[in-house]
């Protein structure tokens, strides 16, 4: 990544131009020679930090761009050429590859997970998923620094209050002391670390379970799964619960019960013939589910429990919590 530096060592005072009602700039670092509005802003942001009590060199730091990230801006604006099918989005998400390394990552971090287990009581399994797709257990953490895609995208982005807020929050991560700015990498959108969190979600679920003096969701796996286990656990996970499992549905199924609108009892549905996937009745009766079928082609579906939900508040996709879902039964089959 290429990183669009201004040469200045320092920040000093800003004077008010007389009657100009613009801050002259006096022995202080130009933000964007080329762009004085990008400049403007990232002053602002600059001041409004400092202004909160975080310590002005590690916010001249970290705020030592010249323009909008250009890449930023092409990713936010790109539209999706098409919508994948359940098909193409499950064989795109979970590859052989990425099952193989989870079983190892599962069976490697056995101990560990057993002690997340007693602390959260969330599924391991659901954890090593997460942190499967989300950053290939960790090999992939994003190409983007994160101060330079929030601060493109609270420019100029489509939710620029959404990301000035996220941008804002980065930076207290960063006064805390917490990474350095140069190794706060994530996506495009500013999401970081190994499980992707939003700089909020790291103030609000990030763990430091390693006892380091931070957490670290970049490089320590232990925080990675704490955190990732808190953040479930804080939305509402049931450790009681499967999030769901695959059933097979008559011929003659009534189409307008499925979706995550009809709720009912494994009973009532077993009553209108939904089977397990294997063809035998659920083990329990009473627990309430609601019925996915992403795939028109067949009788296929899954039946889904409180807990495909909390996954979705991980990320508001069907198909993403399908995918974590199936990648977690996948490592532990």
């Amino acid at each position: 990544m290429r990183r669009r530096q201004f040469l200045a060592n320092s920040i000093g005072t800003a004077v008010m131009a007389v009657g100009s009602g613009k801050f002259v700039f006096s022995n202080i670092p130009v933000f964007a020679r080329s762009s004085s509005e990008y400049k403007s802003f990232l002053f602002n942001i600059y001041q409004q930090a400092v202004q909160l009590g975080m310590n002005a060199s590690i916010m001249r730091h970290a705020l030592n761009y010249s323009l909008p990230n250009k890449k930023v801006i092409e990713l936010d604006h790109k539209q999706p050429e098409f919508v994948m099918t359940w098909q193409q989005y499950y064989k795109k998400v979970i590859t052989v590859e990425k099952i193989e390394q989870g079983r190892n990552k599962f069976h490697e971090l056995q101990t560990f997970l057993t002690a997340l287990w007693q602390s959260y009581e969330v599924d391991p399994s659901i954890l090593v998923g997460i942190w499967g797709i989300e950053s290939f257990y960790g090999k992939f953490l994003g190409k983007f620094n994160v101060i330079d895609a929030l601060a493109t995208l609270a420019y100029e982005g489509r939710r620029a209050k959404f990301f000035k807020i996220e941008l804002m929050n980065a930076l207290r991560i960063l006064n805390h002391r917490n990474i350095n700015p140069e190794n706060m990498m994530g996506s495009y959108a500013g999401a970081m670390g190994q499980p992707q969190f939003m700089p909020s979600a790291y103030l609000r679920y990030a763990v430091d379970f390693s006892g380091n003096g931070h957490p670290n969701i970049w490089t320590n796996e232990k925080d990675v799964l704490a955190s990732i286990a808190n953040y479930l656990k804080k939305n509402g996970w049931h450790g009681s619960e499967p999030w769901g499992q695959k059933i097979l549905l008559p011929n003659d199924f009534n189409g307008s019960y499925i979706g995550h609108h009809v709720s009912k009892t494994l009973g009532e549905w077993k009553s209108m013939g939904v089977k397990r996937s294997d063809g035998s009745d659920f083990s329990r009766l009473d627990i309430y589910g609601s019925i996915l079928k992403p795939d028109e082609k067949n009788n296929n579906g899954f039946m889904i429990y409180h807990n495909f939900n909390v996954i979705r508040r991980y990320n508001p996709s069907d198909y993403y919590a399908l995918a974590v879902g199936l990648l977690g039964d996948a490592m532990i089959a």
